[in-house]
């Protein structure tokens, strides 16, 4: 958790670096890679539940950044630009499958699974907890585009409503809307897959 927070620290005050690699220094853009593509990887991971993808989408981002920094007038709007870039390439991404209907598939071996120290293995746990985050993000492909992607910027990238709003270029309310009905149609998902906080196994 320590780490997450000086990682946070570290993408907070990286204007520096965003200066650097506008104009061109290729140092200060590793950088910038190393301190973005988990998150943005992530991101990408669970809007299409897929581990190429979320590769593919990542390295078309930080392409995209690489190509386009220079354009950024202000680095503090790094983060919703970042985001931004990622976002859209998620739609253009969907839009193309959603032509050629592929089919979403669900990568198992890409979810790692840590041991908490001090805490005893228990092959049970582990495995319900694998099919649940499973589960949950086979329901996650499953809810509205625009649903979907602030559900997993407001849940799991811990994205604040302003910025998310900043990042499609909507209100506040529309995202909270948004946000609202998408929790919404999860909890549906999940209830018909009866999936319950009942449900879920804590020995």
């Amino acid at each position: 958790m320590y780490a997450e927070t000086l990682l946070d620290i570290a993408m907070t005050h990286a204007d520096n670096l965003i200066l650097k690699a506008a104009k061109g220094d290729i140092g200060a853009f590793n950088q910038l890679v190393n301190l973005w593509y988990k998150r943005i990887y992530n991101y990408a991971l669970k809007y299409f539940c897929d581990h190429d993808m979320a590769m593919e989408i990542s390295q078309k981002t930080f392409i995209t950044v690489n190509l386009k920094l220079e354009t950024l007038r202000e680095p503090s709007k790094f983060k919703p630009w970042i985001y931004r870039v990622a976002s859209n390439l998620c739609h253009e991404e969907e839009r193309r499958r959603k032509r050629t209907h592929l089919k979403v598939t669900f990568d198992t071996e890409s979810d790692e699974v840590q041991n908490v120290e001090g805490t005893e293995y228990n092959p049970d746990r582990t495995f319900q907890q694998n099919e649940l985050a499973e589960i949950l993000l086979d329901a996650l492909s499953l809810i509205n585009e625009e649903q979907r992607e602030i559900v997993i910027m407001k849940e799991y990238e811990g994205l604040k409503f302003i910025e998310i709003a900043e990042i499609l270029e909507i209100s506040e309310n529309t995202a909270k809307s948004r946000l609202y009905y998408g929790i919404s149609a999860l909890r549906k998902i999940l209830v018909k897959k009866n999936v319950t906080k009942d449900t879920v196994y804590y020995g």
